[in-house]
């Protein structure tokens, strides 16, 4: 059976696109559908532009969509029709018929009157009133194409709008004053979708005012159009036959949590124990603070309900992590002429404790292959708060693999524990929150960690690291996250011989530096504090940016501790890091169309040594390329300034810097549901704040960023295919250099040096990214 269908394929290979036709398959008096066109015919008011951009709008909306062609013929059509029947449809007959074939879509007039209503109603829902179309079907050879001749007139824009007030009530007092935020704008065209948008806006500003009854349908628009100046009048105005309930504001009477609703009988709200701000909670099991409720719930006995106070109580108590479900009503309290309402909040929790383990591999632009091992426990409330308690422990190796082997670079070893404590509130004395007005519960989290790095032969590196921040916010669009306490303690042993007889006998001052750093005991004692700003965007706009910024700064306080101690430069005995690190990130998106997506990113970031420092630690350094930089070159490669790239140190990549500076701007189109394309561009580098070695950066390395720095930067490009699944993206992202930056002046740009088919240039210059999710 089998090779009976290779046959198939064969012959299809073989005479399919040449040959044989589709049509003679084809029930009688049926014939193929093969698609449609669309011509305007615009008005002498109506320029050649217009006429195009609403051509290219009503295509789109034309069903049925016609058979796939392959070279102009219909290749899917004619399997169906080869193949023939299955007698079994889940045979391998079925599954190759349903797989590589396609039934055929006929032609019927009555797809030409459906689709001129369509498009009629389309230019008319667009503003383009008094417009028409007319459709019609012309066959040839049994296949049928539809022909739309489109009469497009002018477009209406809107001269003026208003809100009609019918008494002087709290509710058309809360009606005039959102007119203030109105999307209907004078001068802009008229659009009912930007009509139906501003209904459900205003909507959504009534209920914020306590109209809890209201809907988007109690409001209609009145339009009255003036043909000879092409504008329409707006109205704004409530249906006449509006309930009552609509128009009034409603007030919070009860508040029930039940904290398991797995639990839930028709005698539990009975048992429920009234507790501060009106909340009644059933917690059988006596399993939570009451504390975690009234801080999450905005909602008390007596205020005004609001939309936008039910949203951030749902947030709030699904983002404690602590219950897998949380539903929500309200219900009118029954009583004549009631304006109260009781909200009930049925919660189903998470298992308290769990355990996971993951496993990992990876391979390095390095060559080494590494993989890891780790376990995570967690307790999600273990003092009855909501408080998280997160122990992982994990276990590493990078080793190198295969008859290639690179003699600079060792097998690394890598063992780490880490815990985390985290309280859904500020651990802070004299400080109390006030959770009817903060966008979100805030967050303290106390942190602390052990790393241990071992590079076989050559030394052994141990960290320990103590965090204690705070994140909060006040409204979505900004986030802060603030650490008083940021401690890293990084402590060498195990130095050998040979890794100190490798130094003193490489003629690269990097590597000497590079053992210093190594053979110090370093302590880096500071504070950072980072914003996010992520204004939502306006509806219906294509547009939407996020931007980032921080700062890092460490050695003030283990400076005030060494002077009172008497210690020059040493905080307990360990040499202190002085720095000030500053970052800025802004993002910028626009979808040109439902698949088409323009992604931008701007990154600066500098740190200014001083003091104790005569550069930034490197684990606070920057380096360029990788998989979520400049694609073009790998990780560490890059810089600083014009410095050629080196992987011949015993440390192979060192390239780190003080300064960044990078650009990112990416096409990203849709192909299916799984599968996304992209097309990139990266530019950037890094540089020194400071040469504090001759010997170790040249004057001709420009590695100390100067007003030339543009005549440093790397830029690199490529294409690449993105798999789409719902619970990960994998990106593959080919690039190759354009410019690079250690090349004399006149050759930095490498376009005509393009060689695909020389196997050195490829090995040289394509950098094949591998990764998990967006680089930005």
């Amino acid at each position: 059976m089998i090779v009976r269908f290779i046959r198939i394929i064969v012959l299809l290979l073989s005479f399919g696109l040449t040959g044989c036709s589709v049509t003679k398959y084809l029930p009688a008096n049926e014939s193929l559908y093969v698609g449609a066109e669309v011509k305007m015919l615009p008005d002498s008011n109506v320029s050649a532009k217009t006429a195009k951009t609403v051509k290219s709008e009503l295509e789109p909306l034309l069903r049925p969509k016609p058979n796939k062609l392959l070279f102009g013929f219909p290749l899917k059509v004619w399997m169906y029709y080869v193949l023939g029947e299955p007698k079994k449809e889940k045979s391998f007959r079925g599954w190759f018929r349903k797989r590589f074939g396609e039934p055929p879509v006929f032609a019927s007039k009555r797809v030409a009157t459906t689709n001129s209503l369509v498009i009629g109603n389309y230019l008319n829902n667009e503003g383009y009133f008094r417009s028409s179309a007319t459709g019609e079907l012309k066959e040839k050879n049994r296949k049928v194409k539809a022909i739309y001749n489109v009469t497009l007139r002018k477009r209406y824009t809107i001269q003026k709008i208003e809100f009609l007030k019918q008494d002087t009530g709290a509710f058309f007092k809360n009606f005039d004053l959102t007119q203030k935020n109105s999307l209907l704008k004078e001068g802009d065209p008229y659009r009912l979708i930007v009509i139906e948008t501003e209904r459900a806006r205003i909507d959504q500003e009534l209920k914020k005012q306590g109209f809890y009854y209201f809907r988007p349908d109690y409001l209609i628009i009145k339009a009255d159009t003036n043909l000879n100046s092409h504008q329409v009048n707006l109205s704004m105005q409530l249906k006449p036959n509006t309930t009552q309930l609509a128009l009034k504001t409603y007030f919070i009477q009860n508040i029930f949590v039940v904290t398991d609703n797995g639990m839930l009988s028709k005698d539990t709200l009975s048992g429920a124990v009234l507790r501060r701000g009106g909340l009644r909670i059933v917690d059988q099991e006596n399993a939570y603070k009451p504390r975690i409720f009234y801080n999450s719930i905005g909602f008390r006995r007596g205020t005004t309900y609001s939309s936008e106070l039910h949203d951030v109580s749902l947030s709030r108590l699904i983002n404690l992590k602590n219950f897998k479900f949380v539903k929500n009503r309200f219900d009118l309290v029954p009583r004549s002429d009631s304006a109260m309402l009781d909200v009930y909040y049925y919660l189903t929790p998470l298992k308290k404790k769990t355990m996971r383990a993951e496993i990992s591999a990876v391979t390095k632009s390095n060559n080494l292959t590494g993989s890891q091992v780790g376990v995570t426990w967690l307790n999600r409330n273990i003092f009855k708060g909501a408080e998280q308690l997160r122990i992982s422990g994990n276990v590493g190796i990078d080793v190198q693999l295969g008859g290639r082997r690179n003699k600079y670079i060792r097998d690394y070893y890598r063992t780490s524990a880490e815990a985390e404590l985290t309280f859904p509130r500020f651990v802070i004395p004299f400080y109390k929150i006030r959770p009817e007005k903060n966008q979100a519960l805030p967050k303290t989290t106390f942190l602390t960690g052990f790393e241990r790095l071992t590079q076989q032969g050559l030394y052994t590196q141990t960290s320990f690291k103590l965090n204690w921040g705070y994140s909060w916010r006040k409204n979505v669009e900004i986030e802060h996250t603030f650490l008083p306490i940021a401690l890293n303690v990084i402590k060498p042993s195990n130095i050998s011989e040979a890794l100190i007889d490798s130094i003193f006998t490489s003629s690269k001052p990097q590597d000497l530096f590079r053992y210093l750093t190594i053979l110090e005991n370093r302590l880096i004692l500071g504070a950072q504090y980072n914003i996010t700003y992520t204004p939502t965007p306006k509806p219906l706009s294509k547009n939407s940016f996020v931007i980032t910024g921080g700062f890092d700064i460490a050695g003030n306080v283990a400076g005030l501790i060494s002077k009172g101690r008497k210690e020059v430069g040493l905080a307990f005995g360990i040499p202190y890091e002085q720095y000030a690190r500053f970052d800025a990130e802004i993002r910028y998106y626009r979808d040109i169309n439902p698949k088409l997506r323009w992604a931008n990113r701007v990154l600066a970031g500098i740190g200014i040594p001083y003091g104790n420092s005569l550069s930034l630690p490197q684990i606070k350094q920057y380096f360029a390329g990788g998989t979520n930089g400049i694609r073009a070159f790998r990780a560490r490669s890059l810089g600083p300034g014009s410095a050629r790239p080196d992987t011949t140190s015993i440390f192979f990549n060192l390239t780190f810097g003080d300064i960044r500076l990078e650009a990112n701007t990416e096409l990203r189109l849709r192909i299916n549901k799984y599968i996304e394309t992209a097309a990139f561009v990266d530019a950037g580098n890094i540089w020194m704040y400071r040469n504090y070695d001759e010997s170790y950066y040249t004057p001709e390395d420009n590695a100390v960023f100067t007003n030339q720095f543009y005549k440093q930067l790397a830029i690199g490009g490529g294409l690449g295919i993105r798999i789409v699944t719902p619970f990960v993206l994998v990106r593959f992202d080919l690039a190759t250099p354009f410019r690079k930056p250690w090349l004399p002046d006149n050759e930095r740009w490498v376009f005509n040096k393009f060689d695909f088919g020389s196997k050195a240039w490829r090995k040289e210059n394509l950098v094949l990214n591998i990764a998990v999710g967006y680089s930005f």
